[in-house]
């Protein structure tokens, strides 16, 4: 397995999985987190090393050092392994899930922006969901039919309790604190903006080719996904909140071992089923628009990108998150794509634009 993103939450679960079955890492890759990634490099010992920056080569315990993305592109040249873990973060994983289905390797993606931005441009990809509730999804849609509708749960992020008021007054500590999951900085912020959710709609909508699509709010991430079906049934599935489950779906062949321990319903609390308030949670009022034009994609996650990042820094609040998304919409207006090139185009554009925002403070 080549793993791109070593250091992050995925990369580090992945890799305590792959000692679990033996599997071989042919590669590592990872952003500035080295002395993490010399201790991957000492236990798994991979051919090839992939990090950001070039000025920190000389601190990588290996011979064979790549660096940035043409580093990552040569790995994935290089490497005969035919399953890359692609848990890099942001759009800037993109050009590396588009080389992995061009030389045809299995995909197991973390990275739902390269569906997201570029959706369009990796129909017949070899892709194997990585998030927990895409992972739920492909379970429950195995061998059936007549599906009518899919539900992904959200679990309301760290502001589920806050009344929208509220918001205006939290700062960036306050929303990286997820009541159930341990994730990166990014995907804590979407969670608790809705843009994760977001992002899922139309990353369920590219990988099951199924528009009728819908989110709820469950706080204790205990169910992760439901499948309606046109004979009035539903399947839901239910695990505890922990990505080692989605992960290990996505890069064992069989599931011999338990992975997590189950639930006990007879012990568990009651649980609660909650609408997505649209006025708390304004970007989630983007999901028909964005299913009914995928292309929206780069937009928004460009915005997002730029805001949230600005949010953690202190440059702006957390409600000027979706302000921004909403303003470089309206500027932007529905693109219509047709070449892989403009998404990069598009994206380098919005990014652009975010940057000059009058009412950021």
């Amino acid at each position: 397995m080549i793993v791109f993103g070593s250091t992050g939450s995925i990369g580090v679960n992945a890799l305590k999985l792959a000692i679990l079955k033996n599997l071989r890492i042919s590669a590592l890759a990872c952003g500035g987190n080295i002395k993490l990634l010399n201790k991957q490099i000492e236990r798994f010992k991979p051919k090839f090393v992939c990090i950001k920056e070039a000025k920190d080569r000389h601190l990588v315990k290996h011979k064979n050092v790549f660096v940035g993305q043409e580093g990552l592109e040569r790995i994935l040249e290089l490497s005969s392994d035919t399953l890359l873990l692609n848990a890099i973060v942001g759009f800037a994983g993109l050009k590396s899930t588009l080389k992995a289905h061009k030389l045809n390797k299995k995909i197991a993606l973390a990275n739902k922006e390269s569906l997201v931005v570029a959706g369009e441009f990796l129909k017949g990809a070899n892709l194997i969901p990585v998030d927990s509730e895409h992972s739920a999804l492909n379970a429950l849609l195995k061998e059936r039919q007549n599906v009518k509708k899919l539900y992904v749960c959200a679990s309301g992020g760290a502001f589920f309790k806050l009344k929208t008021k509220d918001l205006k007054s939290v700062k960036p500590s306050d929303a990286l604190k997820h009541p159930n999951w341990s994730m990166g900085s990014k995907i804590t912020i979407d969670s608790a903006t809705m843009a994760n959710k977001l992002f899922e709609i139309i990353e369920a909508y590219h990988l099951f080719n199924i528009k009728e699509i819908d989110a709820f709010i469950e706080p204790k991430s205990l169910l992760h996904a439901l499948c309606e079906f046109q004979n009035g049934a539903t399947s839901a599935y239910f695990s505890k909140p922990d990505m080692k489950l989605a992960i290990a779906e996505a890069i064992f062949d069989t599931h011999e071992f338990e992975i997590l321990p189950p639930l006990d319903f007879i012990k568990l609390s009651h649980l609660k089923f909650h609408k997505i308030s649209l006025k708390k949670y304004s970007l989630f009022t983007l999901k028909n628009a964005l299913l009914n034009n995928p292309n929206l994609g780069v937009i928004i996650n460009a915005a997002n990108e730029v805001m949230v990042e600005k949010f953690l820094k202190q440059k702006c609040e957390f409600l000027d998150i979706s302000k921004g998304v909403f303003k470089t919409l309206d500027h932007f207006g529905e693109p219509k794509i047709r070449e892989l090139e403009e998404v990069f185009e598009y994206d380098r554009k919005v990014r652009e634009y975010c940057e000059n925002f009058s009412f950021i403070v």
